[in-house]
């Protein structure tokens, strides 16, 4: 087949092997075009060719022809398929599996074939109201009050579509990201994170202490203590759950502070924000230590199970495995295993027994109904260390978190953040001297007083 360019490469100009007459094709606007020129010979076919292709770009430009552009669900699927791959060493496997949910449960169906620049503000406006009434009746029709959804699930939608926008702007689709934030009410309220006061965290380890001799299930008594131990751990180091779950023997070091004088423990974090350390409170040694001392136990536990327990029967499993416990405990029988330094410190989290002991003291909601978790230990610590005057630089470097978090969600609420005498400050009274009243003189007159009016009474 023989092909002639024309517009530098825009337009061409070719013939078949088995017609005799020359065709032309063109894009314009995204869409390609073909058409016959009628003719045989090359210079005639050009001049139609040419004449073709201006009227088309005369059509584009005058609204005749729509340009075809690449659709929202287009730059989605090209976006999943990198983050699929690329974020997996840097994002969890849930992070990209609700990503993917939420674009194909919400914002495809709204924006799946529109044209990308034809997302918006006022667009992404009238998917926020949208979202809201559909959200609305479908909780009417199960007999509550209708209720938009929640702001933290609005914003996270938002993020999905922009980060697909920016996906589409870094491959040349669209000139740039256009504005999406809200019209109005922007700045939401500042709310403090559900904690426990120094009162009710006494209750809830005073509750989580007698659970241990009065928990009702058999064989739960390990269980029962390393709650104990867990609430008592993260309420004086701070850490964030996920942070206490994935911490090893070997993360852990008892050494002596000498600036408090007070044995403390030097923790090796790993968790959301990477790798960083964390100095506890002295009161974390010991949960840490009787921690330590059960992982101990279960090994030796697990060990003689696997070898001198082997042979025994069910019953009589159970009673020599009791013997074995007590031994160990009492010192008669000395340790044989020797814990590995990758030893899990909380190998299982109880979460249902901790939600029904915050149930039993009333300590599942605040106040203001928001619902206390393992995470309240961790606001919990750093609320307590507000209250006694900590610095804030230090907390925010010891938590690994920002100084301006801790501002708006902790500090805000702490009253010994407010110093009294800065605040309740007065000014001195000046005491202002009195004199006798006078006759208004006209202005120009002498100031001097009257001989007859008398002297002032100084």
């Amino acid at each position: 087949m023989t092909t002639h360019d024309m517009f530098d490469g825009r337009l061409q100009v070719y013939k078949r092997g088995n017609s005799r007459y020359w065709q032309c094709a063109a894009r314009v606007g995204g869409r390609r075009f073909r058409e016959s020129t009628k003719e045989e010979a090359l210079d005639r076919a050009k001049d139609v060719a040419e004449e073709w292709y201006l009227d088309l770009r005369g059509k584009l430009r005058g609204g005749e022809i729509i340009k075809q552009e690449r659709t929202f669900a287009q730059a989605a699927e090209g976006y999943l398929r990198e983050v699929k791959v690329l974020a997996a060493t840097t994002r969890s496997p849930k992070y990209v599996k609700f990503l993917e949910m939420r674009l194909k449960k919400h914002l495809l169906p709204y924006f799946g074939k529109m044209p990308l620049s034809a997302i918006n503000r006022g667009t992404v406006q009238s998917y926020r109201v949208k979202r809201a009434e559909e959200t609305m009746e479908a909780t009417a029709l199960n007999g509550q009050p209708g209720r938009p959804p929640a702001r933290n699930t609005m914003m996270q939608e938002i993020v999905h579509l922009r980060q697909t926008l920016k996906w589409a702007e870094g491959m040349g689709w669209i000139p740039f990201v256009p504005n999406l934030s809200q019209p109005y009410m922007t700045q939401g309220k500042t709310g403090r994170r559900a904690w426990f006061s120094p009162e009710e965290y006494k209750q809830l380890y005073t509750a989580t202490k007698r659970r241990i001799t009065e928990g009702k299930r058999p064989g739960f008594k390990r269980h029962y203590e390393d709650l104990h131990d867990f609430v008592l751990f993260m309420a004086n180091t701070g850490l964030r759950p996920d942070e206490a779950f994935r911490l090893q023997l070997r993360d852990v070091a008892v050494e002596y502070d000498a600036d408090t004088r007070a044995t403390i423990l030097v923790i090796d974090v790993r968790g959301k924000t990477g790798v960083g350390y964390c100095k506890s409170m002295p009161g974390a040694v010991f949960p840490f230590e009787r921690l330590k001392a059960r992982r101990q136990l279960e090994a030796e536990l697990e060990a003689a199970e696997q070898g001198e327990l082997k042979a025994f029967k069910w019953n009589a499993l159970i009673e020599a495995r009791r013997k074995l416990e007590q031994d160990i405990l009492s010192g008669a029988r000395p340790a044989q295993q020797e814990l590995k330094p990758t030893t899990l410190l909380f190998p299982r989290y109880d979460r249902d027994t901790f939600n029904k002991i915050l149930e039993e003291e009333d300590l599942k909601y605040d106040r203001d109904n928001k619902p206390r978790t393992a995470y309240s230990l961790r606001h919990t610590y750093i609320s307590m260390r507000l209250m006694e005057g900590a610095n804030i630089h230090q907390i925010a470097n010891n938590c690994r978190t920002s100084v301006k978090m801790i501002e708006e969600h902790y500090a805000s609420h702490i009253k010994d953040r407010l110093d009294a005498s800065a605040i309740n400050v007065q000014r001195k009274k000046s005491t202002a001297r009195a004199f006798p009243a006078r006759a208004r003189r006209p202005s120009g007159s002498e100031s001097r007083l009257d001989p007859e009016e008398g002297a002032p009474n100084l």
